[in-house]
């Protein structure tokens, strides 16, 4: 006996020291807009929607010119490079002409500044990687927004979860204080003679069972709130306690009917189309390519100087004929990706079809249950409520008592996680059928 109060005692201690650390009232609304703020994930996929992008505005290099400017400094003895410099800088006399002075020049030092310009006119291939690279980029983003969308159902989910933890320890607090005033009156039944001392070790371990349970709910609110801090990206850990209690919801579906509209499909049909232009792309590589280009050139024999200056433009028609089989490789490697991604989609579409019809099931049964769990939680709690007043009256065995008392707390944890599995199975049905 002593050692069971001792237990107890210990027990409560635990859990009022859990609920002494700081405790955050909190709003789905709010951890909502934390998790689009600060979530990892999400930021993640953001910066992948930039790196999608990037590459994209990296293509502009098939309408852009290429522009360098360059300043180069030589000193020479080289016969050639010695003749055309000076030839550059415009201080050829008749003694240059010497054989002499052609063949061993005196040291000439030469300073060239150089302004080119390479302009793309026509380049098949760079044309279909850039397609590639914006249908690459409109994917991204459209798994940008799925992921925004998956975060928001799972925002639903871990709040629910928090709401359920909170009505166990409610629940459970409930169950301890009848299981206490059972036990008192059991004590007191004893004193008089009514009961045997084997029933009130019963009751005893009956609040022992209680305490323990509610320790393990008290638990799964420090789970369920670590879990919102995660999302959050929130290390502070605090307890959080929602704003609402657990509720059934009715969340309005637009459709139960699959749609390739959703955000994640598109995002596969654009990748998709982007391994198909990709494929086009390695295959206009065999053809030519046509380039202009032109320079500007300033000369003189000092450092940044210009005494002279000539200029360049043409054009340049370039045709790679064979480069190894190199080029026939990285053709057969992308039209085997691309038909490799027409597959995965089709096992994608496939895959979203049994989870749409399966989460529709799901909702149906949690529905079914929910009715049936409501009616069995009204039954075991007039049933409990007959037999306390028998027991009180002595017409009543200490075990059936006990029994139905642990049913009643049975059939309130079981209604209530059935309240979640409705609201859980809206919610993800509604994920599931959200489309852009």
């Amino acid at each position: 006996m002593k050692k069971i109060i001792v237990f107890i005692i210990v027990s409560i201690a635990t859990v009022s020291q859990v609920f002494a650390q700081q405790t955050v009232l909190i709003s789905k609304e709010e951890v909502a807009i934390k998790v689009t703020k600060n979530n990892s994930s999400i930021k993640i996929s953001q910066q992948e929607f930039m790196e999608a992008k990037a590459d994209f505005n990296q293509t502009k290099a098939v309408f852009l010119p290429n522009i360098t400017a360059s300043h180069t400094g030589i000193l020479t003895t080289n016969p050639l490079m010695a003749f055309g410099s000076k030839l550059n800088q415009g201080v050829l006399t008749q003694n240059d002409f010497n054989p002499d002075l052609l063949n061993n020049p005196d040291r000439v030092q030469n300073f060239a500044t150089v302004l080119e310009v390479q302009q793309p006119l026509i380049n098949l291939d760079g044309l279909y990687q850039r397609k590639a690279a914006r249908a690459s980029m409109e994917a991204m983003s459209l798994k940008r927004q799925r992921t925004e969308e998956y975060f928001s159902f799972e925002v639903e989910k871990a709040y629910m979860q928090l709401q359920l933890a909170y009505k166990g320890v409610a629940v459970l607090e409930k169950a301890e204080e009848a299981a206490r005033a059972n036990l008192k009156l059991a004590q007191d039944r004893f004193k008089q003679g009514y009961l045997q001392r084997a029933d009130v070790l019963n009751v005893e371990v009956r609040v022992t069972e209680v305490q323990n349970q509610l320790q393990t709910a008290q638990s799964n609110v420090q789970n369920a709130s670590n879990y919102l801090s995660f999302l959050m990206n929130d290390e502070s850990y605090v307890v959080y306690q929602p704003s609402d209690s657990l509720a059934v919801q009715t969340i309005r579906v637009k459709e139960n009917d699959f749609s390739e509209n959703r955000s994640d499909i598109r995002a596969m049909q654009l990748a998709t189309n982007a391994y198909e232009a990709a494929n086009k792309a390695d295959k206009m590589a065999f053809l030519p390519r046509l380039n202009a280009f032109g320079s500007y050139e300033l000369y003189d024999d000092n450092l940044f100087q210009a005494s002279t200056n000539g200029y360049v433009v043409g054009a340049q028609l370039s045709w790679d004929l064979f480069k190894g089989s190199q080029r026939i490789g990285q053709a057969q490697k992308s039209k085997a990706t691309l038909e490799k991604s027409k597959l995965e989609y089709e096992r994608y579409i496939s895959q979203s079809k049994l989870e749409l019809n399966k989460a529709l099931r799901m909702l149906t049964d949690a529905g079914n249950r929910l009715k049936l769990s409501e009616l069995a939680l009204e039954q075991s709690q007039e049933s409990l409520r007959i037999r306390t007043n028998r027991f009180k009256e002595g017409l009543e065995k200490t075990s059936d008592l006990l029994g139905a008392e642990t049913q009643f707390a049975q059939k309130q944890m079981e209604y209530y996680q059935t309240i979640f599995e409705f609201n859980y199975a809206q919610a993800y049905l509604n994920f599931l059928t959200k489309t852009t």
